[in-house]
């Protein structure tokens, strides 16, 4: 059974920077696959905001562009999300999702 467990939300204030973090257990494919990052603010639609291949590729929402990094560590089976730069409209619930396993959602809110 695959499972994905994120850690690193919390709150912090505009023009601040967080990590979060992905651990997936349970598959043995998880250098072969893709990644990607979520979020879901009050209200909205769930957004796409980043992703990054097998081999490394990254695509990002544009309002992220230059602030937020994704970056996987097959080693650890476990993937990364750099936020740097936070800005109010990037409070939600931020989901990490691999192939078709969701993470149980880790809640970031920027705010002074």
């Amino acid at each position: 059974q695959v499972h994905l467990v994120e850690s690193g939300g919390g709150l912090v204030q505009p023009g601040g920077s967080l990590r979060l973090s992905c651990a997936v257990s349970g598959s043995i494919f998880f250098s072969k696959n893709g990644v990607a990052w979520y979020r879901q603010a009050p209200g909205k639609q769930r957004e796409l905001v980043a992703t990054i291949s097998s081999g490394g590729s990254t695509n990002y929402v544009d309002s992220v562009k230059g602030r937020f990094t994704i970056s996987r560590d097959n080693a650890k089976n476990t993937f990364y999300l750099q936020m740097n730069s936070l800005k109010p409209e990037d409070t939600a619930v931020y989901y990490c999702a691999y192939v078709t396993y969701r993470g149980q959602g880790t809640q970031v809110t920027v705010s002074s």
